[in-house]
């Protein structure tokens, strides 16, 4: 609609993947050419992560493109497959002739038959996995015994894992040790700053054929990088939305009311955070912590050493005495001799509210009704994990419930637990209860629009223990 406004040959922001528009700025050129070199040169195990939004499988399309004539590539989209079913995923993407129905040993001994071969006529296979942090265990269990077939002393196969955070929380916990020690590279798609959205949106724009100057103002910009997160999509879909609302008013530039015109078209999820900005909460709320653990220790003591003192010494307790703060709890006083006169205990200044970290009551309501939920099932049972989080982050799982009361979503069949398994404290949100996988992943599909605002994945309750 407003391509012929701005001159333009094509829309240049879709947020489809299209090669010709890869920006090789923010780092993005160096994690491609350095994931090249990894997969030509037999480097092992190779994971990719960011959050949702941040460029993954434009990336993954332009590696697909520009790896070499000799490397054949087998892309997998899908998460949810079985790790019976990823070895005949594999098998078919080679076309290999395999019985429909046969043992897993049968498909792995010809899929080493055929990996043996293909090495003998100097060619590589790759097998780029998207959506990784939603494969099941046993799924990820069997990538890890694919990485051991090994011709002398080269692998026959290369792995590369694409997934969201939650992937590294995946192979954070125990079980999967032997499957993150086989990992050789580790790359990280961060969100663009201010200056690196400035080259962006003009580059997007040139490749589509803009001629003019910039279009954005540098406080459309600000807005922009404050909205998007520096998130490449949410930044495509805002620009994309601003260049209609200047169209519609007859200007060639955008500013402030532009921008906020495409915010507020936006609904973007409160669960979604630039990394930056969260391991900067994460710090303070820990620096929060240690100063309040420091705090009551200190209380403790002095309280302790004052009741030791002479009582003329002290301040004789009376009815209309303020309470011992509830932020700060103190012992119980020492006990006193009959006849000597009630001691107060000394007072310290509570600390400041905005650092006392609390869950909001959706949260809490729901976390309670988690625990009594999870005590009740077995091992064996399934639920769909809608979202989850580092435990600073629980403002994010209170947003998500409160959007979740107002829709038409049950809130009984929602529910929120609390887990430091992966080695540091988390919430998580889950819905629904099942008797299998299979009955979950089939859920999963019918699951309305707010609870699929996070690509929600299935999960067994034996995890969370």
């Amino acid at each position: 609609m407003y391509l012929e406004h701005f001159g333009l040959d094509e829309p240049p922001f879709r947020i489809t993947p299209h090669t010709d528009f890869f920006f090789d700025g923010a780092n993005r050129g160096a994690t491609l050419d350095a994931l090249i070199y990894a997969i030509t040169h037999d480097e092992g195990i190779v994971k990719v992560s960011g959050e949702v939004g941040s460029g993954k499988t434009m990336l993954c399309r332009v590696l697909m493109e520009r790896l070499p004539e000799n490397v054949t590539i087998i892309y997998l989209a899908n998460p949810s497959l079985s790790r019976d079913d990823i070895l005949f995923a594999i098998a078919d993407e080679l076309r290999l002739d395999v019985p429909d129905h046969v043992r897993s040993s049968v498909v792995m001994r010809a899929l080493q038959d055929h990996l043996i071969k293909a090495y003998g006529e100097g060619r590589q296979v790759v097998v780029l996995i998207d959506e990784a942090h939603a494969m099941p265990v046993e799924t990820l269990e069997e990538i890890r015994l694919l990485s051991n077939l090994e011709a002398n002393r080269s692998k026959l196969l290369q792995l590369v894992l694409f997934g969201q955070p939650e992937l590294n929380d995946v192979l954070a916990r125990p079980d999967m040790r032997q499957l993150k020690e086989r990992i050789t590279h580790n790359f990280g798609l961060e969100p663009l700053v201010r200056e690196d959205i400035a080259h962006y949106i003009d580059f997007r724009m040139r490749a589509a054929g803009y001629r003019g100057p910039s279009v954005f103002s540098a406080p459309a910009l600000k807005a922009i990088e404050q909205s998007s997160l520096g998130l490449t999509r949410r930044i495509n879909i805002l620009a994309d939305k601003a260049l209609l609302a200047a169209f519609s008013s007859s200007t060639h530039q955008i500013g402030p009311k532009e921008i906020r015109a495409a915010i507020r078209d936006c609904e973007f999820s409160d669960a979604t955070y630039g990394g930056k900005m969260g391991r900067k909460t994460q710090i303070l709320w820990l620096a929060a912590l240690l100063t309040i653990g420091a705090l009551s220790i200190a209380v403790w003591l002095l309280a302790a050493s004052r009741t030791d003192i002479a009582a003329p010494a002290l301040s004789v307790a009376t009815p209309q005495a303020p309470a011992v703060s509830a932020a700060l709890p103190l012992p119980p006083p020492l006990p006193a001799p009959v006849s000597a006169p009630k001691v107060e205990p000394v007072h310290a200044a509570p600390p400041p509210q905005a650092a006392k970290p609390k869950v909001g009551p959706l949260t809490l309501e729901r976390l309670e009704a988690g625990s009594a939920w999870l005590e009740k099932l077995s091992d064996d049972r399934w639920f769909i994990q809608i979202f989850a989080a580092d435990a600073d982050r629980h403002a994010e799982v209170e947003a998500l419930l409160r959007r979740l009361s107002s829709s038409t979503t049950e809130l009984g069949n929602i529910h929120v637990y609390y887990s430091d398994l992966s080695g540091k404290p988390r919430f998580g949100v889950m819905y629904g209860d099942y008797p299998t996988r299979a009955a979950a992943t089939g859920a999963m599909r019918e699951l309305a629009k707010p609870l699929l605002a996070n690509q929600p994945y299935p999960r067994q309750v034996v995890r969370l223990r």
